[in-house]
């Protein structure tokens, strides 16, 4: 890859008083013969001594009741130790740290009303819903099941089941009744609260029917009975959905018994999380109390910047792992603004006035997000009308240089646009921007602190320094590794899926390269969906990045390899689609191939561009690269309920032999 010198676009403002500045200090301080200059300097010592994860524990005020004899021992996989062995604590304890009448949250919807819930009002509902848990038999390790919106319901639900020590699990309403059992049927929960009516897009969907299939299927997989959330919209008929009842009966069955918090090994199961699933049943990872707790709060912290009288709102469903993440702003004395609806809806106007009203200081969007912002109302955007807004975090796929740029430019030099990759798999980050480094377009700055990130060429060699792509991976243990996949006894599965490819490396799936001038990370797509035309590896992002020049003309695309039993090599596939009512015309298909052929390399061109309806994406807004490769190269593919438009699928198979289809095109035309 060709890396330029550029200027940053944007620059820490007070770079001395940011939090990760202020830990640094203290690290230094506490160590007498240490001397971290800077960030960099404080990565190093994150991943060569265990020593910052007793650091961590202590600048972020762990609230426990037995301290940890030592920070890890050994475990089965050198990978996975014991975390903190000895401690006791609960995750619930920690999020709930403050019981104040300051707002914890408000909830806003479609139509911009507002509900505001103080820290006190917020732990006097976790402790309503948890004492009617106990009192129908929720034990320690029991899993509690949601199929809920972005919602008050979901933090107190969450909540209660982890100051008890249950494990908790949800998904999104939108996602389909095969998606919901694929999950669910594998770890039997105990409990489920499934919403009845929803309102999104301006439009009222009644989830009864789906809401009696799920219910009724898990009764026989060791399902209790489901609480049923009511409707905010309309009152509906569910007397027909059995082994159900009403919220508010269930709430009545509480004995108002005071909230507690069972004290649990750092180790302890908290949330289950999941595989995208998009080709096959998806994994159910196990994530521990103490890991989520001290990972989501440092990358709020740090990564983010969120500090008391800060305002979050991440945009997300309660099928994310943004959702899980975003708890971590409480106990750094935040607000959440929990929004509930389609960012769209009626228009990106109202939810940039709900970010202006409810002076929202940290904005967590995607790009896909941000382009449909760029091209409808590029002007909405003006920096004095967002006064409290500093950050605006951009995750859930690659954010191309030039819509990061444009991004920043529109939000103005007070805001930093910042943009991190992780994954479900650790629910944190790998890589991210913290408020003391510069931002460069396209680029994230810098590896998470206590992640030691590398990048290896096939043969497991760091080839970072010398500007090539290569596997994202991580060389050394840390807390927010799974504890593993449920119903994986043996384990065996989960060390096949992270380190079968490099020795004690865990392997993330993802392509990315090192900017040797800035040190910035780039991430160019999925490994398992490079793309590797006579012996060229590149990642899908390159292409991506040089197509945005095409927006609006352009409204979407993706670019995959195609392999044929007749040659071992691949060839490359990039399938447009266009802006309402326009065609790709064949000088336009000239000019994608010029601009990719001086950008990159002749041999970066694809071998075909060709106009498609529509482009697949999971639930959580990704692009499925993998399963349109596969079907291109001539596998059947089942959609699974994680796809959001599995009907999109279809299309591609006409593409297997391309020849074919030309010829067809071409006929159809005369």
């Amino acid at each position: 890859m060709t890396f330029t010198v550029q200027n940053p676009i944007w620059k820490p403002l007070a770079p001395a008083f940011t939090n990760v500045e202020i830990v640094r200090r203290e690290i230094n301080r506490k160590n007498p013969g240490l001397n971290l200059r800077d960030y960099h300097d404080l990565h190093r010592y994150s991943v060569t001594n265990d020593q910052f994860w007793m650091d961590l524990w202590e600048h972020l005020g762990v609230i426990y009741s037995i301290p940890p004899l030592k920070v890890l021992e050994s475990g089965s996989h050198p990978q996975t130790p014991t975390w903190f062995p000895g401690a006791r604590l609960n995750y619930a304890e920690n999020i709930l740290r403050y019981n104040n009448d300051s707002v914890a949250c408000t909830c806003v919807d479609e139509s911009g009303a507002a509900a505001n819930y103080t820290f006190r009002q917020l732990r006097s509902l976790v402790a309503e819903m948890a004492a009617a848990l106990k009192v129908h038999g929720l034990a320690p390790g029991d899993r509690v099941a949601a199929i809920v919106t972005n919602s008050v319901n979901a933090i107190s639900i969450a909540l209660a089941t982890a100051s008890i020590g249950g494990i908790y699990t949800s998904t999104a309403p939108d996602m389909g009744v095969k998606g919901i059992l694929d999950r669910y049927r594998q770890i039997r929960p105990k409990f489920i609260f499934v919403e009845t009516e929803v309102l999104y897009a301006g439009k009222t969907i009644n989830l009864r029917s789906k809401a009696r299939d799920v219910v009724s299927d898990l009764c026989m997989h060791g399902l209790k009975f489901a609480v049923l959330l009511p409707s905010r919209v309309s009152s509906i008929e569910i007397s027909d959905i059995k082994h159900s009842i009403p919220l508010s009966q269930f709430l009545a069955s509480s004995d108002k018994r005071p909230l507690e918090f069972a004290q649990l090994p750092f180790d302890h199961p908290l949330f289950i999380l999941y595989t995208s699933g998009t080709t096959g049943p998806p994994k159910c990872i196990i994530h521990r109390v103490g890991g989520i707790l001290v990972q989501t709060m440092k990358d709020a912290s740090f990564c983010f910047g969120v500090g008391f009288n800060d305002t979050l709102l991440q945009y997300t469903t309660a099928g994310w792992m943004m959702w899980n993440f975003m708890l971590a702003a409480l106990p750094l004395g935040a607000r959440l603004v929990v929004y509930d609806g389609s960012p769209f809806h009626p228009s990106i106007t109202s939810f940039l006035e709900v970010v202006t009203s409810q002076s929202v200081s940290v904005l967590g969007v995607s790009p896909r997000f941000l382009s449909v912002l760029q091209g409808q109302e590029p002007r909405l955007i003006r920096p004095s009308g967002f006064e409290a807004l500093r950050t605006v975090a951009v995750g859930g796929a690659v954010l191309s240089p030039i819509l990061h740029s444009w991004t920043q430019q529109a939000f103005g030099a007070n805001t930093r646009v910042m943009t991190a990759m992780g994954g479900t798999d650790i629910c944190t980050s790998f890589v991210t921007s913290v408020l003391s480094l510069p931002v460069y377009a396209g680029e994230i700055p810098c590896k998470t602190l206590g992640i030691k990130v590398e990048v290896f060429d096939t043969a497991g060699s760091n080839i970072e320094h010398t500007g090539q792509a290569g596997e994202l991976v991580c060389t050394r243990p840390h807390p927010s590794i799974p504890l593993g996949f449920w119903g994986d006894n043996s384990g065996e599965k989960f060390i096949q899926t992270y380190f079968s490819t490099f020795r004690d490396a865990w392997r993330q799936g993802d392509f990315i390269v090192v900017n040797p001038h800035t040190k910035g990370l780039i991430i160019q797509g999925r490994s398992d969906g490079v793309l590797n035309p006579r012996g060229i590896r590149f990642g899908s992002g390159e292409i991506y990045a040089l197509l945005e020049q095409f927006h609006p003309t352009i409204d979407d695309y993706i670019c995959v390899g195609q392999h044929r039993s007749q040659d071992q090599d691949e060839r490359v596939l990039l399938f447009i689609k266009m802006a309402s009512n326009k065609i790709l015309s064949n000088a336009l298909v000239r000019r994608i191939r010029e601009t990719i052929r001086t950008g990159l390399t002749p041999r970066h061109v694809p071998e075909y561009i060709i106009q498609v309806k529509d482009i697949p994406y999971t639930t959580n807004g990704k692009k499925i690269e993998v399963a349109i490769k596969q079907i291109i190269s001539g596998e059947k593919i089942a959609a699974s309920g994680a796809v959001a438009n599995p009907e999109a699928f279809e299309e591609y198979y006409q593409f297997v032999d391309i020849e074919q289809f030309r010829e067809r095109s071409a006929r159809s035309k005369l």
